[in-house]
């Protein structure tokens, strides 16, 4: 979907642009916004990332990440960027909530919203729209508005290269994911071209765990999986405790529900983590198991048909109940 091309002009001369993306974002939102962040200031705009939250540590080496500006250290500073702001890019995000603190700080602005987001059921509250769900990740998209959509070509660079990269890197799951096309893997040559080193970055976010991490790791195996083998399924349920005693920061638990996920057989996983404010899930499948279907009907989630994410109130123990009673709904699904 393209909606309010004609907005397009305003980049015809400098702007003042504000980047968001989603809470806690993961690889594809600080991807696709310090990506954009570079081009945009070799346009001659005056540009500001603003987060409503930190990132994981093992994005920290991203070019441009210094200058990234947090809402909740910089309050002032932040409203004003916001107020004065003419254009205001939401990436990787369809609805303005995913945005945490932000979201009436970003509705109550009076510049433009320009959406740029591949997740189901976008919300009507920008004024130009760049979506489509069928895309590997929002830095796919960036990298498709800067080459495709805008009317004129200015040439990627290595940063942008790189930003965009680990964005779609992250979010095919390293290009084995069934959105990883081949006009991904093209984009991916391009961005290569460019001058992203892609074995410098697989580094970066793969090889860069610290060795509590891992003691983490090793602890949620023996101590917190659980296999439900009439319904192909496994579950980690994490306790704030256990958070706790291994010092856990954000980006800790990422991509711990894909060992779940990769015990033979298991056909649905999920991460069940309680965050003392809310306890938050984490959905993984293949096939045709609708984990967006789960978390939007039982969870206050989305997402993508085999990934998506929820939260709820309720405690931990519950939770994980409540995940466990909904698998009889899809048990053909899951066994066949």
């Amino acid at each position: 979907m393209l909606k309010g091309e004609e907005n397009l002009q305003l980049l015809d001369q400098p702007r003042r642009i504000v980047i968001t993306t989603h809470h806690k974002p993961d690889g594809d939102a600080l991807g696709s916004s310090l990506g954009l962040y570079h081009w945009l200031k070799k346009q001659g705009h005056t540009v500001s990332v603003i987060l409503s939250s930190d990132f994981p540590t093992f994005l920290d080496w991203m070019p441009g990440r210094e200058d990234v500006i947090f809402y909740p250290k910089h309050p002032d500073a932040g409203q004003t960027l916001f107020d004065q702001a003419e254009i205001i890019f939401c990436l990787d995000y369809s609805a303005l909530s995913r945005t945490n603190i932000l979201e009436a700080v970003i509705r109550d602005a009076k510049g433009q919203k320009w959406m740029i987001d591949h997740h189901l059921d976008p919300e009507d509250f920008a004024d130009f729209v760049y979506w489509d769900s069928n895309a590997a990740a929002t830095a796919q998209l960036v990298y498709t508005f800067l080459t495709e959509v805008l009317p004129h070509e200015e040439p990627i660079d290595a940063d942008i290269a790189t930003c965009l990269y680990a964005g779609i890197m992250t979010d095919t799951g390293s290009f084995r994911f069934r959105s990883t096309t081949s006009a991904v893997h093209h984009i991916i040559a391009s961005l290569i071209d460019a001058g992203a080193r892609n074995w410098e970055i697989h580094e970066h976010i793969y090889n860069s765990s610290t060795e509590k991490r891992l003691k983490f790791l090793g602890y949620c195996l023996l101590n917190c999986l659980e296999v439900i083998p009439d319904y192909n399924t496994a579950v980690f349920a994490v306790s704030k405790e256990d958070l706790t005693q291994f010092d856990i920061t954000t980006g800790d638990t990422e991509g711990l529900v894909n060992y779940a996920l990769s015990i033979k057989g298991i056909r649905l996983a999920a991460l069940i983590v309680d965050r003392t404010e809310l306890i938050k899930l984490s959905l993984r499948s293949v096939g045709e198991i609708p984990c967006n279907e789960i978390c939007r009907k039982y969870f206050n989630g989305g997402g993508h048909l085999n990934a998506s994410g929820g939260s709820s109130s309720d405690d931990l123990s519950t939770v994980v109940n409540k995940f466990k009673s909904i698998l009889p709904e899809y048990k053909e699904l899951l066994t066949t």
